[in-house]
């Protein structure tokens, strides 16, 4: 049943933004089936920016889908199918998209889901075994399809009840990409966008973030993570330390500030915005306050410049208090601020897994 005031479609698509979701979209529009492409919002990856630009250029219809904290509970913390090489469970992530959009069929009375996959085009997510436990896993035998790969796989029941018609489906496989873009110019598809994914957790900088937040955080949100996007990430003792990189970042994390987080400030002198967070039951001891004050201060030019060897005041303010530390400004203090590394925490990976 289609619930009040919720348009119509056919189909429902995973879309990242990429050629392949692109076209597996656009071919069940080339038999007049009205699609909704459901683009998937993490602290990962998504840019919900693109929406407008994807319904004027390709005339498709998306809707940013927001994945909250039970999306890092099921997937992140504990994958069935485990991590590939760095912290990206792509095999459980897959599933979960497909059983949210699962979920959101019968608000818009839809029979099909689609995604863009093509058989072995990479090499966790889309090997063959790997697509057919995503479908299991999602229970969804009955309405998934790979419009770009049907051709080479079993058909699927979709195909079986006559929703689609397999003989205008494509069997792609591979990891080139000749065969997609000469239908994207059969389909008059000019635009050709980067190759989509670009989920941060199949990269060593970002995933050594992650994963030390992981560690700490017995229930992590996703605020947490996007933390970590938004500055340059230190640790010292268990504590976690974020420093902006410049004044679009500084906005950003102004913007996170969390109640109990801290916020370090130079009092005489311009600073990038600094922020401690104390994790649920892990309050900052004053030494370390005083301390983080050194290292926070170190990253203000000015104060370098214009007072070189001497103490500056950095005001530490957590909710409606604030504290003052004089301190010397230092890049090596006594609990030796760090950035993770991923050569340093890639071990304890293997920790996080439950199942």
């Amino acid at each position: 049943m289609t619930c009040k005031n919720e348009k119509h479609y056919d189909a429902l698509a995973l879309f990242s933004g990429g050629l392949d979701s692109i076209l597996s979209v656009k071919v069940l529009q080339a038999q007049g089936l009205s699609v909704l492409a459901l683009h998937f919002v993490s602290p990962f990856y998504g840019t919900p920016d693109k929406v407008g630009f994807w319904r004027r250029e390709y005339g498709i219809d998306v809707r940013p889908v927001v994945l909250e904290r039970d999306y890092l509970r099921t997937v992140l913390l504990s994958p069935k199918h485990g991590y590939g090489k760095c912290l990206n469970p792509c095999v459980d992530c897959h599933a979960y998209m497909v059983r949210m959009a699962k979920a959101l069929m019968p608000a818009y009375g839809a029979q099909i889901i689609i995604t863009g996959e093509v058989v072995g085009q990479r090499p966790m997510s889309q090997r063959r075994d790997a697509m057919n436990s995503v479908r299991k896993d999602a229970a969804a035998e009955d309405v998934l399809l790979r419009p770009l790969s049907a051709k080479v796989m079993e058909p699927s029941e979709v195909e079986k009840r006559g929703l689609v018609d397999r003989e205008r489906l494509y069997g792609f496989s591979g990891r080139s990409r000749v065969a997609q873009m000469e239908l994207a110019a059969e389909l008059g598809i000019t635009k050709i966008p980067t190759p989509a994914g670009g989920c941060m957790l199949t990269e060593i900088a970002p995933s050594a973030r992650y994963l030390k937040v992981l560690r700490a955080i017995a229930d992590p949100g996703p605020e947490d993570f996007e933390l970590c996007n938004q500055g340059r990430v230190y640790w010292a003792d268990g504590h976690m330390l974020v420093v902006g990189r410049n004044k679009i970042g500084n906005e950003r994390l102004r913007a996170l500030v969390q109640d109990t987080d801290l916020l370090f400030d130079l009092r005489d002198y311009p600073s990038p915005v600094t922020i401690g967070r104390q994790f649920p039951g892990k309050p900052w001891p004053e030494e370390v306050m005083r301390d983080a004050a050194a290292f926070a201060a170190s990253f203000s030019p000015k104060a370098l410049r214009e007072a070189p060897g001497q103490a500056v005041v950095v005001a530490v303010t957590c909710g409606g208090t604030t504290r003052e530390f004089s301190v010397l400004p230092s890049r090596v203090t006594p609990l030796g601020w760090a950035e993770p590394r991923w050569e340093d925490v890639r071990a304890e990976r293997k920790e996080l897994v439950t199942v």
